[in-house]
């Protein structure tokens, strides 16, 4: 099968199309053949060799949200899913067992339908991001009703993290620049305050007591901490951190690859995306042969939404009908 990967660790020209084994669903696993991939930061570090390949040998091949149809269906699978069904999944990288591949087998747990009324490029977006912040509001486990600041609103998992938990129902105080403020707004945030270094300062002026909880998914715990109330809650999806910090303030950090199983929670954004209250964004598409230069792109920053990379076939737009169509 065709994927891309890497056989040295470097920058994005070290990605390249490579020639591997199909892989073969064994029990309890499904396979799908990839329409579409989506390129995530986490990819870049292990194209650096800073994650998932401590223990794997070379070839490494990056990605962990896949949406395409599946092929096999393993040994003792219990689903209601068939052969030529669009799915989406979440897959955790160890060497070849990434999704920039034509063919990716995961657990079944980790795959869901494809949302209806989404096409496989978009679907892609999804699975881990959506679970990055979906853990990060389960580490928050905060009451409904609760107000949380979410920093890096405009970005992928950010974005994700607003509307899920207004579908939670907290209350959110977002971030964004000038240009993102409408966006954001249109997430759903209840209010939307200039992101910087005075975030927030701007947030205590809203809450003078603190918010109950940040989700951090801009990587800046440490300036924007302030905004939390003492004995409050943080969660970052970028920094590794965890502990009880100043004020009584407990703060945790997302492994999304500890929810890669957690089907039911991949199911719930499955829904969500249908009844509209998750939005797939998707900043462009690309050849999977053109992965260095998303990977450029990626790293060069500014994205909103997430590149996706496409393996050549006539459906990797199509969007999938609904189960009962």
């Amino acid at each position: 099968m065709k994927a891309v990967g890497l056989t040295e660790f470097g920058g994005p020209e070290v990605l390249r199309v490579l020639e591997l084994p199909a892989p073969e669903a064994g029990p309890g696993e499904i396979r799908i053949r990839v329409h579409a991939a989506a390129v995530n930061p986490i990819d870049t570090m292990v194209r650096r060799g800073t994650a998932f390949v401590s223990d794997a040998e070379p070839p490494y091949v990056p990605g962990m949200d896949a949406a395409g149809v599946i092929e096999q269906i393993g040994e003792g699978v219990d689903t209601d899913l068939s052969i030529g069904d669009h799915v989406m999944a979440v897959a955790v990288i160890s060497g070849t067992h990434g999704a920039y591949a034509e063919h990716l087998v995961v657990p079944a747990e980790s795959v869901v339908r494809t949302p209806a009324g989404l096409t496989d490029i978009q679907a892609a977006t999804l699975p881990m991001n959506g679970l990055t912040a979906r853990m990060a509001l389960d580490l928050l486990s905060l009451p409904t009703g609760s107000t949380i600041a979410v920093t890096g609103a405009a970005g992928a998992v950010g974005a994700y993290a607003v509307q899920l938990a207004k579908a939670d129902g907290h209350r959110v105080i977002a971030d964004a620049a000038p240009k993102d403020e409408q966006l954001v707004k249109d997430l759903g945030a209840d209010l939307v305050l200039p992101r910087g270094t005075d975030y927030a300062q701007l947030v205590r002026e809203e809450v003078p007591d603190g918010v109950d909880g940040l989700l951090d998914t801009a990587g800046i715990v440490e300036p924007t901490s302030h905004a939390v109330r003492d004995n409050g809650r943080i969660a970052s999806s970028v920094h590794r951190i965890k502990g009880s910090a100043e004020r009584g303030i407990v703060t945790q950090t997302t492994f999304v690859p500890q929810y890669a199983r957690e089907h039911a929670k991949l199911d719930r954004l499955r829904q969500l995306a249908e009844e509209g209250r998750l939005t797939p964004r998707v900043a462009q598409t690309l050849a999977a042969e053109q992965a260095p230069e998303a990977h450029r792109l990626l790293e060069a920053g500014g994205l909103r939404g997430r590149i996706v990379l496409t393996f050549s076939t006539p459906t990797a737009d199509r969007t999938p009908k609904s189960p009962e169509s």
